[in-house]
């Protein structure tokens, strides 16, 4: 008889704790402390990531993974989008503008070498439009033979694939298939097996998937054929449909391991159900969070995992899917403990665990209130000297400063505050009064920059007193601070020509030019702890106010997932790995005493105990 080490490989081990890592994976051992044999086995889900930049649907997706983007679709205005957004493995950022604005656009390629084919820029205006994009900008191709939309597209930016679709004269449906070889378009000749449209594609011109599909004109359910098929680069070939059948969902992949999720049910309901493909059959996978169609989809194959984004009811939310021994709990805003005095224009800092919020507007004057937060509950602490608003914040909770702000009746002020943990003492005046500063910094290291009135003065505090540095390149209000006197970011603001989205970095001696925010905002609530290169923003005016939330890295700007809540003004704590958004005001205008908190991607083991039953 063969022993478990010689099938396996491995002994089954004597442990007190479990294993906390993926060596675990295909193992069994034996929990001393809770009497029970266990092992790690591969889970697979979806998992919330960055949000889209907007909410739209009918877009295309290309990439991986970690390299990816979506592009084209439909503004919930019922709008031809041009734009593209790229991903890289945390959120969404800015990319290049199609030259033609379409939606229901089929895509393939990678980042950056991608393909967009094929669309409506109207619901009557059908387009063959092809362009390639180099991981900056998008140029103009050869057209497609055949104008339509809703195809199946694969490949890559030298191979291409364009399966079936549809246009007008109404609901006209195609079986023509198309190649692409760099240059130019060309008929295969060998035709999709039904004519169909809200096909989805995976693999590559010559292996390639394709599911999912709208089928002849019925009067009645079910409307999904649930015809999938293998392409060689010559024939397809019918093979096992899905488990459930529809159409218009979002599929990635290869021809042997796919992943296709949400899309229409034969009887017109949307899902959110998942299926994979390993090159024979389908099994269900871990769903969605919501009944969506109509996703942009990248990724390079199910074990790689992938992103889904978008989708109807038009929203910008993305999940990504991943196949692991760990199991992966997406980030998030979640709601948490209520101010004692809600409040907007406040000051905050700190982390999540231990972070400060102070001053603000309760809804007339100003107040000089100060709470505490422990990362669920506000805890009333000793009053400022000074009611005021829109105040300059840096430090820890136990150690922080209010910058300057506007009081009343006394209106802009220059006064600064340290706060001990238990109360507030006035040190050094700035040079410069001044209300909607941006701060950063320690109670005894910090830099004050920008103000009202496009102010672009910047102060160093040493402890002791505050001196004058080199100025901001453009002169902001309400931009957001962060980082250390050193090694500073001031990000946003406003000026006369409206919110800002541009960036500058402090290095201790002068502001030289960073990455740029996605949106243009000011008043966002700022985690400002940790280097400047871990800056996470939520919320502000754009205007109105929003819940779009960013994280810097040093270079540049990308989503994270949306605050719960709309709100600007209020005071943030924490980084990109844990923040708090708290207070602030809404739209229309309601001040709020509510809070948020953020938790970025964690994994943990998927440990089984292993029983009889």
């Amino acid at each position: 008889m063969s022993t478990y080490k010689n099938l396996i490989g491995k002994d089954i081990n004597f442990l007190s704790t479990d294993p906390d890592n993926e060596q675990a994976e295909g193992q069994i051992w034996y929990n001393s402390t809770s009497g029970t044999f266990k092992n790690a086995i591969v889970s697979n889900a979806f998992a919330s990531t960055g949000s889209l930049l907007d909410s739209y649907y009918g877009a295309a997706g290309a990439g991986s993974v970690t390299v990816g983007m979506v592009f084209g679709g439909i503004s919930p205005s019922n709008t031809a989008k041009a734009t593209t957004e790229e991903y890289n493995g945390n959120g969404f950022s800015v990319g290049g503008t199609l030259n033609t604005g379409r939606a229901i656009i089929a895509g393939c390629g990678t980042v950056p070498a991608g393909l967009a084919f094929g669309g409506r820029t109207g619901p009557t205006t059908f387009v063959n439009n092809s362009e390639e994009y180099n991981g900056s900008a998008w140029t103009a191709g050869n057209t497609l033979n055949t104008a339509r939309a809703d195809m199946g597209g694969t490949g890559t930016q030298t191979a291409g694939l364009a399966v079936a679709g549809f246009s007008n004269p109404p609901n006209t449906k195609y079986n023509n298939v198309e190649q692409y070889n760099g240059t130019s378009w060309s008929e295969t000749g060998s035709d999709y097996p039904i004519s169909t449209y809200a096909v989805e594609g995976a693999g590559t011109q010559t292996a390639a998937l394709m599911a999912g599909n709208f089928g002849p004109p019925y009067s009645s359910p079910p409307y999904a054929p649930n015809v999938v098929t293998e392409y060689d680069g010559t024939n397809f070939t019918v093979v096992n449909g899905m488990g459930t059948a529809r159409y218009n969902g979002g599929m990635f992949g290869t021809q042997t391991s796919a992943v296709y999720a949400g899309g229409v049910l034969g009887t017109v309901s949307p899902t959110s159900a998942a299926e994979k493909y390993d090159g024979t059959s389908w099994t269900a996978v871990g769903s969605l969070s919501a009944n969506t169609n109509s996703l942009a989809a990248f990724g390079d194959s199910a074990s790689a995992g992938g992103v889904m984004a978008g989708g109807v009811g038009v929203t910008n939310r993305a999940e990504e899917y991943t196949e692991s021994v760990n199991v992966v709990t997406g980030a998030a805003w979640s709601s948490s403990g209520t101010m004692n005095t809600g409040r907007n224009a406040m000051g905050g800092t700190g982390t999540q665990t231990a972070g400060l919020g102070f001053g603000g507007s309760p809804g007339s004057g100003y107040s000089g209130k100060t709470e505490t937060y422990d990362g669920s509950t506000f805890s009333e602490v000793n009053d400022m000297n000074t009611a005021r608003g829109y105040v300059g914040s840096a430090g820890t909770q136990t150690a922080a400063l209010a910058v300057a702000g506007l009081g009343y009746p006394v209106g802009t002020v220059a006064s600064v505050e340290n706060f001990d943990g238990s109360s507030w003492t006035e040190i050094s005046d700035l040079n410069t009064a001044r209300n909607s500063v941006g701060a950063a910094g320690t109670s005894t290291a910090a830099i004050a920059f920008g103000g009202n009135s496009s102010n672009t003065e910047t102060e160093e505090y040493n402890g002791t007193s505050w001196s004058e540095q080199n100025d901001l390149s453009t002169g902001r209000s309400g931009p957001a601070g962060s980082g250390t006197q050193t090694a500073a970011l001031s990000s946003g603001g406003e000026n006369p020509s409206g919110a800002l989205s541009n960036t500058e970095e402090y290095n201790g001696t002068s502001w030289t030019t960073g990455g740029s925010l996605n949106t243009a905002r000011y008043s966002m609530q700022v985690g400002n702890q940790g280097p400047y290169n871990s800056t996470l923003v939520a919320g502000g005016s754009t205007p109105p106010a929003g819940t779009q939330t960013e994280g810097y890295d040093g270079t540049s700007w990308s989503t994270r997932p949306s605050l719960g809540s709309v709100r600007r003004q209020g005071g943030g704590a924490g980084d990109t790995s844990a923040a708090a958004a708290f207070g602030g005001n809404s739209t229309p205008p309601t001040i709020l005493a509510t809070s948020e908190n953020f938790t970025a991607d964690t994994t943990a083991l998927n440990i089984k105990t292993i029983t009889t039953s």
